[in-house]
């Protein structure tokens, strides 16, 4: 995650009545391109990534602005910057961008002295963090993709169907000590009294069953036949195609038979004829 959120400046916003940039306003912001940021790798960490023009912009706005419109939220004092950097101009905008660029230049020059005092080890376990870092953030925009689709849960266990039912009442003040509670009433219960939760699991199975089949033919038919498990798809394209083959053997059928009654009446005819 970049460390420079815009919540972590939530607070830095405009100066002086910013109903629009005054020339004045402009040429006192342009001292922010001189200012470099100083990237340190004698903590240890890798150096921090450099602010982006806006970013720049609304670190530099945001005290004065915030000071003098206290009773504003941190969130609306973003979106009110935003509208501002929208309506400057290049020219306007042009010392942020500058600062920005100086900024970037001296970060890939931390950055290069950074990775060169890493260890093997040490850049093996950066990569892998990376790694790790980007496949969250896959799953959770696939996770994000799949809801907004209307993908249909996966079926509860017999233990979870339980633990929903029994959350509130189980003994603890925390989720750790209720979870634990209710782990071990589970383990004490007999099979007898897990048979109704284990029917449940059953039926949510036949749901879950039923309703990804009917999921995954819809993938299928608006072109998404990568969210498709890979031996349902083959499963439902042999299907469709079988049932395509069919309509059209029954096509065929519909179409020879009045050839074949117009073939009948041409014999009678000319029998008749020869007469």
């Amino acid at each position: 995650m970049a460390p420079f959120s815009l919540m972590s400046i939530g607070a830095n916003v405009l100066v002086k009545s910013l109903s629009l940039f005054s020339s004045a306003s402009v040429v006192r912001c342009s001292c922010v391109a001189p200012v470099i940021r100083s990237f340190s790798t004698t903590t240890g960490g890798p150096p921090k990534r450099p602010l982006t023009g806006y970013m720049t912009y609304v670190k530099e706005m945001q005290p004065s602005f915030s000071r003098q419109n206290p009773g504003l939220k941190n969130v609306d004092i973003i979106r009110k910057l935003a509208e501002k950097w929208r309506m400057l101009t290049p020219e306007q905008k042009q010392p942020f961008q500058d600062s920005s660029l100086a900024s970037r230049e001296q970060y890939k020059l931390a950055l290069k002295t950074y990775k060169a005092q890493l260890t093997p080890a040490q850049t093996a376990a950066i990569a892998e963090e990376k790694r790790q870092r980007v496949a969250k953030r896959k799953a959770i925009r696939k996770k994000k993709e799949l809801n907004s689709l209307g993908k249909p849960k996966r079926p509860r266990s017999a233990f979870n169907i339980f633990m929903a039912e029994h959350f509130e009442e189980a003994k603890g003040t925390t989720m750790q000590t209720k979870l634990k509670s209710l782990r071990d009433d589970w383990m004490r219960f007999n099979i007898t009294q897990k048979q109704m939760y284990t029917q449940l699991a059953e039926d949510d199975k036949v749901r879950y069953k039923n309703e990804i089949k009917s999921w995954e033919e819809h993938m299928i038919e608006i072109g998404r036949e990568d969210l498709v498990r890979r031996k349902e798809r083959r499963s439902i394209k042999s299907k469709a195609n079988a049932d395509k083959k069919k309509k059209s053997k029954v096509t065929v059928i519909k179409a020879k038979a009045p050839k074949k009654k117009a073939e009948a009446a041409v014999k009678k005819t000319v029998k008749s004829t020869k007469k």
